[in-house]
């Protein structure tokens, strides 16, 4: 199989393994960037000989927020067969989003789980800071 036919097929195989919607986008280096999940959960980086896989993460800072993933591992896809790079790859993205959803908490009002990013303060989702800044006492 040529270099470029495994190449598409990777791009699919990743689609197909991300937690949707997945978010596709070139980097400036000409690399192929997924983003997984609503929120994100996990990031791929594909280039024309390595896989790349994040757990999505980020911090508040004053511009905003900036996304800062934490790497989770690299395979040489071109030196591998493919099953052992789908297999490879599949394990990474199902541990990088295990280790993402670890990291979400549950509000103490409503009790839903929300990615760190989206609490308000350490315990309190945005919309019920929202609903209890509304409250006149």
């Amino acid at each position: 199989m040529e270099v470029s036919e495994r190449f598409e097929q990777l791009i699919a195989f990743l689609g197909s393994q991300l937690p949707t919607p997945v978010e596709q986008q070139t980097g400036d280096d000409g690399a192929i960037i997924f983003i997984g999940g609503a929120p994100a959960e996990v990031v791929v980086q594909l280039d024309e000989s390595n896989v790349i896989v994040f757990e999505y993460s980020g911090a508040w800072e004053t511009d905003g927020f900036v996304v800062k993933p934490r790497r989770v591992g690299l395979v040489k896809w071109r030196r591998l067969s493919e099953t052992a790079v789908m297999n490879a790859v599949s394990t990474l993205i199902k541990g990088a989003r295990e280790m993402r959803l670890a990291r979400y908490r549950s509000c103490s009002c409503c009790g839903e789980k929300n990615a760190p990013e989206l609490l308000f303060s350490d315990d309190v989702c945005h919309r019920c800071a929202d609903e209890q800044r509304d409250i006149v006492h």
